[in-house]
């Protein structure tokens, strides 16, 4: 199929029909995207934004996992899945015998991750173990784009101390993630203890009055700490996703 509009578009610019200039934004919004029985893929959003398009598995079945899989695969030897629960992947992983999986974070990754940024660091931290699984997919996302991290796990504040033994290792990192539930103070607290972009993840942990991350949520949001940047509850892909783009920015600014 796109191999006949490409054949027309030609045809047409050789008939004088259409000029260059709309010939080639014609090819290139013909390249930009795979059509299926029931999606659109945006095959060429990282050129635009940095970041590919991401399949988010839920609510999804496993023929259309697969079949999206497929088509990005044979594209762009990369497929990043989201929210893929371990008995899909495991069909997946029949086809891509070399897929990997991300139990915690319930993502997972087919083809060879992309070119490692060495010079700069994100720090992945979360409040307690309970938080990791938001860590945990944002970490998947980031080794696929070569994006360099460390985790920082468990250091909330029910015991503020466990986060000043880490303290060389956040000053070390360039951004920070923040993944907490409950009354969701860690990020205000790291906000105003270190300089660096900081991105939290109110997650939906907690009794009753959490209110699923909502009361997190709000706390991030009314955080009296400037500079606290909040993605949605449970949100890892975004909070990977804002930082991976800081990043690159610096990366391009550095090589200028």
């Amino acid at each position: 199929m796109q191999n006949k509009k490409t054949k027309q578009i030609l045809k047409d610019l050789v008939n004088s029909k259409i000029t260059i200039d709309e010939a080639s934004n014609l090819l290139d919004d013909d390249r930009s995207s795979i059509k299926t029985s029931f999606a659109n893929i945006d095959i060429e959003r990282e050129h635009r934004t940095f970041i590919p398009e991401i399949i988010y598995c839920e609510n999804k079945s496993i023929e259309q996992i697969l079949e999206l899989s497929k088509k990005i695969y044979a594209k762009k030897k990369l497929v990043i899945g989201t929210r893929c629960e371990i008995e899909y992947f495991k069909k997946l992983k029949k086809q891509f015998p070399k897929g990997v999986y991300s139990k915690e974070g319930k993502a997972y990754r087919i083809g060879k991750p992309l070119p490692k940024i060495e010079q700069y660091k994100i720090g992945l931290i979360s409040a307690g173990t309970t938080d990791i699984s938001m860590c945990e997919e944002a970490a998947l996302v980031l080794e696929s784009l070569g994006a360099n991290f460390v985790r920082i796990y468990d250091v909330g504040v029910a015991g503020i101390h466990r986060l000043f033994s880490k303290n060389d290792a956040i000053k070390d990192c360039d951004v920070l993630i923040v993944a907490a539930g409950m009354e969701g103070a860690l990020p205000s607290v790291v906000s105003g203890l270190y300089h660096q972009p900081l991105i939290a993840i109110p997650t939906s942990v907690g009794y009753g009055t959490a209110l699923n991350g909502f009361t997190a949520l709000f706390a991030m949001l009314t955080s009296c700490s400037p500079g606290v940047t909040v993605v949605n509850i449970n949100n890892g892909v975004g909070a990977a996703a804002a930082a991976f783009k800081i990043l690159k920015l610096l990366e391009k600014k550095t090589a200028q």
